[in-house]
């Protein structure tokens, strides 16, 4: 995503206090807009600090570690994945490279994992608006904050690219390739192919494939994120407007495909290359704009991890977790 600018009733002898209660929920729920998907669920009960943007969740031998934009990549802990607290960041010293794409160090989007017995973040360098970006690289050990080592550049862009690099995330295949999925607006959602041996570009296969765009009206696709379930590759993506509090039109999308590099498509077969996508969720009651979305296979089912906008709070930004049900070939969150 582009940076936060500074993302049952009671019965007849009680009826009296239930229609009141009913009244008064109703008119809560019409003063919060975009109330139209009430089928979507809520985000699982969170407690503590999720103030977030682009939230990525790690689970470690110690509990689960969300990374998010800004502050040198934000992280809060939680033992239960209930209750969660801040501690600290990623980086306790911010890389002096980041300067070159972004003059106050301030980055975005992380996204973590864990392969080849160590914790791997990429994130997003660059400024509001600007295709003049990078995407970094650094490995942990442990996963925890202040841990990690960065690697310097992946991939960058420039202002005449015509694509962006941000947003990344890195998706492992079975057949042990790795690939890397990123991208903001301009002409979509980008994937390239990574070296194992080093986290960075694969040399022999520099081609950027496009995995979804939106060519004609608004180019608002962006915040990738690729999983495998069963026969298929999914795609999840931000839709719309992210960052402007309970005016915000994020939606989260998502289309499937044979092989990681696409092409992906959605329920009625419209490629994403060609503006598709199988709505996963949207603003629904106080959930405004959720977007930002990333994917955690955990002991009780996949995860989607994003932010949403606090209709009831101001419009304050909030992280948000449902599980995913996978039984009709889509994922569903509930």
């Amino acid at each position: 995503m582009k940076p936060f600018p500074r993302r049952h009733a009671l019965r007849k002898r009680r009826l009296l206090p239930v229609l009141a209660a009913a009244v008064a929920a109703a008119t809560a729920y019409a003063l919060v807009p975009g109330s139209a998907h009430a089928a979507y669920p809520g985000s699982g009960v969170l407690t503590g600090d999720v103030s977030v943007h682009d939230p990525s969740m790690i689970k470690t031998s110690s509990g689960y570690v969300v990374y998010s934009t800004h502050n040198g990549v934000e992280a809060r802990t939680s033992t239960d994945r209930t209750a969660f607290k801040r501690a600290g960041a990623a980086f306790t010293t911010l890389p002096s490279w980041w300067s070159t794409y972004n003059p106050d160090k301030d980055v975005w989007a992380p996204d973590v994992s864990y392969h080849g017995g160590k914790y791997l973040m990429y994130y997003s360098v660059s400024t509001f608006g600007s295709t003049h970006s990078a995407i970094g690289f650094a490995s942990s050990p442990s996963g925890q904050p202040g841990s990690w080592t960065d690697h310097g550049v992946v991939h960058a862009t420039t202002t005449s690219s015509g694509y962006n690099a941000i947003d990344p995330n890195l998706f492992v295949d079975g057949d042990g390739k790795w690939w890397l999925a990123f991208g903001s607006w301009s002409s979509g959602i980008k994937m390239i192919r990574l070296d194992p041996s080093t986290g960075k570009q694969y040399a022999a296969d520099k081609a950027v494939r496009s995995l979804a765009a939106r060519p004609t009206g608004t180019k608002a696709v962006e915040g990738p994120a690729v999983v495998k379930h069963g026969a298929y590759y999914y795609l999840f993506a931000s839709y719309d407007t992210c960052c402007a509090g309970t005016s915000s039109t994020y939606k989260i999308k998502v289309g499937r495909a044979s092989s990681p590099t696409g092409p992906y498509v959605d329920k009625n077969g419209v490629r994403m290359t060609e503006n598709g996508g199988t709505e996963v969720l949207a603003t629904h009651g106080k959930y405004v704009g959720p977007g930002g979305q990333s994917v955690l296979s955990d002991s009780d089912g996949d995860l989607l991890v994003y932010h949403y906008y606090d209709g009831t709070d101001g419009g304050a930004p909030k992280m948000g977790v449902n599980l995913l049900n996978w039984g009709s070939g889509w994922p569903v969150a509930y």
